[in-house]
């Protein structure tokens, strides 16, 4: 979801209908940019002008990117402002490329369970045979209250996580997915497939979508991606079903 772009649509005055008249495009194409795929450059600098918006913080490039990491570097694939900001094709990709594992960590990640191709991507993935974790928030956790105060949200960040729980649901009947509920005062959500990491700092105050993100891949000689591992395996063993 290109958050972003949503809230600059609604800001602007025009219905979906009218936008994609004005560029000559199918609706369903316009819900589709919503929903996160990268408009055509022409289409991007059109839309931009249209909805008075800067096309930079639409559709933001990665600050930093390395394609083929050596053991000299942080193994860091790519940054990003916000969590928005990462391109819908990231995630697809990340999912999409696990074999044998997927783990996920956060307090509500209703963005994910609310991607519906997503779900279909993980769910696939299961029933392959790659063992899926998903560690949520407990909505009656103390920790949780706090976030959603912190957020300036207070009881919405639970009814997120219960939402989330709902959407998840479907995936619960598969076998090889597990999952569980923390009350951690979390300082990162995690998103891992096999040897890829994406994660998402938390900053007091600053929602996640807003917060930046890391994407990091494996590397022997170095402990940035186990540090993340091993957090993710402690909230595990003292989450509950």
């Amino acid at each position: 979801m290109n958050e972003q772009l949503r809230d600059a649509i609604a800001d602007c005055g025009l219905t979906r209908d009218q936008i994609a008249s004005r560029l000559a495009v199918d609706p369903k194409t316009v819900d589709r940019w919503i929903a996160g795929r990268v408009p055509h450059p022409r289409h991007r600098e059109a839309l931009a002008r249209l909805i008075n918006a800067n096309k930079q913080d639409l559709w933001p490039e990665p600050t930093q990117r390395t394609r083929r990491p050596n053991y000299g570097s942080p193994g860091i694939i790519a940054t990003y402002p916000h969590r928005w900001a990462v391109p819908r094709t990231v995630w697809q990709d990340l999912f999409e490329g696990a074999e044998q594992e997927i783990d996920i960590l956060a307090y509500a990640g209703l963005f994910l369970a609310e991607d519906t191709g997503l779900l279909n991507t993980i769910a696939k993935k299961a029933r392959e045979g790659v063992t899926v974790r998903i560690l949520l928030g407990d909505p009656d956790g103390h920790n949780i209250a706090e976030r959603g105060e912190a957020e300036g949200i207070g009881d919405a960040m639970s009814a997120k996580i219960r939402n989330a729980l709902t959407l998840y649901q479907p995936l619960r009947d598969i076998e090889g997915v597990h999952l569980r509920l923390h009350d951690t005062a979390l300082y990162n959500s995690i998103y891992r497939s096999d040897n890829e990491i994406i994660s998402n700092p938390h900053i007091l105050g600053v929602p996640a979508a807003q917060a930046p993100v890391l994407h990091l891949r494996n590397q022997e000689r170095l402990s940035i991606f186990a540090i993340y591992c091993e957090s993710f395996k402690r909230i595990w063993s003292n989450s509950s079903a």
